[in-house]
């Protein structure tokens, strides 16, 4: 996006009234002047004995002059705002308006210039979102596509293992599309919380079963603690296996082979705290707060020495979200080794709908 630039000025642009705050005052101070200056040039025209004929046309000339360049520079802000959107209209989201005047076309000028800026942000997501999404999509459909026309052309056989290759690009698609939905949902306020009790050791090993799944060759050694043990939290049961879910699909992802996850939830006062602790790479303190953000995703060294590229970069976003629906938070916490996801959600929630905030 280029940087901001301010619409073409004038040559007549003169704003000498910008220090005054209203419009009405402005205006007073405009009729008083034209009145003042054509009452002196009339005086002038008599006392030097011009005679009417010539004092009152040139006392009308001089007075409409001065009104013009006076209001020319009241009205500036209106022509640079009406340029502005026409240059919106045309995807150009870089110009604002000067607004110096203090009155309500200044205050007009000053919101639009904000909602200029807004729009460009917009604008700049919108065009990151769509190269995103156009990236994860292209990866597993060529993939697949390529897997494809080696079983078809007779390169590589249809046997289980390419078989398997060829699904896990299909999976890998599915559950793109799937967080997308979800993150759209989430973002737009348009999902519900309903809270119920929700038993933390049972959800917890039932979700840990499920992540047992994911990556079975890497045989990971799974670790469950619940302190009190009947420890019961009032969440939505389907937002928190997503949080969950999402966390413990990452520290797998994250882990080396034969590595152990600790999933520990315990009471703190009035809240739940919940740590998916594994002994992957790690994040970086200045990386910690960026990867809650939509795709992104974290490129440290493995235990191996390879590059970790992360999975779509949307896990941890959904996650994000779905803490904020319960009125929660999430973070990295510190750890002396590995990745440490912290997430902090009241015991007790309202009955309600929420919107999340941005």
């Amino acid at each position: 996006m280029s940087a901001p630039r301010h619409a073409v000025r004038s040559r007549l642009d003169v704003r000498p009234l910008d220090s005054l705050s209203s419009i009405k005052i402005k205006l007073g101070v405009l009729v008083t002047a034209t009145v003042t200056l054509a009452a002196f040039l009339t005086w002038i025209g008599l006392y030097n004995h011009l005679g009417p004929r010539w004092t009152l046309p040139l006392a009308v000339v001089v007075s409409v002059i001065a009104v013009q360049v006076l209001a020319h520079g009241m009205t500036s802000p209106l022509r640079e705002m009406t340029a502005a959107a026409r240059a919106m209209a045309q995807g150009d989201y870089s110009v604002r308006v000067r607004a110096s005047s203090r009155d309500e076309v200044g205050q007009l000028a000053g919101a639009f210039n904000t909602m200029a800026d807004d729009l460009a942000q917009a604008d700049t997501l919108r065009r990151e979102l769509v190269a995103n999404v156009s990236h994860e999509l292209r990866t597993p459909v060529a993939a697949l596509q390529a897997q494809l026309e080696n079983m078809v052309d007779g390169v590589s056989p249809m046997d289980r293992s390419t078989l398997e290759v060829a699904l896990a690009q299909t999976e890998r698609l599915g559950r793109l599309v799937t967080d997308l939905l979800d993150l759209s949902r989430l973002e737009a306020g348009a999902v519900k919380v309903e809270p119920a009790a929700v038993p933390l050791d049972a959800f917890l090993h039932e979700a840990v079963a499920g992540a047992r799944l994911v990556s079975p060759r890497k045989a990971l050694e799974f670790e469950v603690t619940v302190e009190p043990a009947d420890l019961t939290v009032q969440a939505d049961a389907q937002r928190l296996h997503q949080v969950v879910a999402n966390l413990l699909h990452n520290a797998v992802r994250h882990s080396p082979t034969g590595g152990r996850i600790l999933v520990r939830a315990r009471r703190t006062g009035s809240q739940m705290v919940l740590d998916v602790i594994d002994e992957g790479p790690g994040i970086a303190v200045g990386e910690r707060r960026a990867v809650f953000e939509r795709f992104t995703r974290g490129n440290a060294p493995t235990t191996t020495g390879q590059i970790s590229t992360g999975g779509t970069g949307l896990g941890l976003a959904i996650v994000r979200w779905a803490v904020l629906l319960h009125g929660g938070t999430v973070e990295v916490a510190d750890t002396p080794s590995g990745c440490d996801m912290r997430v902090t959600i009241p015991l007790r929630q309202d009955q309600r709908s929420d919107t999340v905030p941005r």
